[in-house]
């Protein structure tokens, strides 16, 4: 499996330093921002497997951001929200229906279910990216069935 990047967002640098501490014993590639405005632009270029973000950030919402990055990647990169201000099954149903998130959590959040969904997701896109052949091949293999059937 090669390496995996995440993206983790959080205005609040303790908060952001103990999301990155629960993943940095994983074979992870981690990048770090503390406001939506930064996080889009690392999101551009450095195009992570998988976005952890914080509901209230400065300069452009998380769920703003959420949504951008669901509607340019068609949703190929999960973003996981974790939040300590929107409690409520109401925001998580607002955040995964009307934005795109794959997964929402409120702090304080069972930090082994946390990891676990994240590696999951990360396996999944993973997963998704490894089962879809090349395009060139598919495209071979039907010009060859097409002879076939002339």
């Amino acid at each position: 499996m090669t390496e995996k990047t995440i993206l983790i967002v959080d205005y609040d640098k303790n908060s952001l330093e103990s999301l990155v501490n629960l993943f940095s014993p994983y074979k992870l590639k981690i990048l770090t921002a503390t406001d939506g405005m930064a996080a889009y632009e690392i999101y551009k270029t450095e195009s992570p497997n998988l976005v952890i973000l914080e509901a209230m950030l400065p300069k452009l919402h998380g769920f703003d951001l959420t949504q951008k990055i669901y509607e340019e990647t068609k949703g190929s990169i999960p973003v996981v929200i974790v939040t300590g201000l929107y409690k409520g099954p109401q925001y998580k149903k607002e955040a995964i229906r009307s934005f795109g998130a794959a997964d929402y959590f409120e702090k304080p959040f069972d930090k082994t279910k946390f990891v676990s969904t994240v590696m999951n997701l990360l396996q999944d896109e993973m997963d998704i990216h490894e089962e879809l052949p090349d395009p060139d091949s598919v495209l071979s293999m039907l010009s060859e069935i097409e002879k076939e059937n002339l």
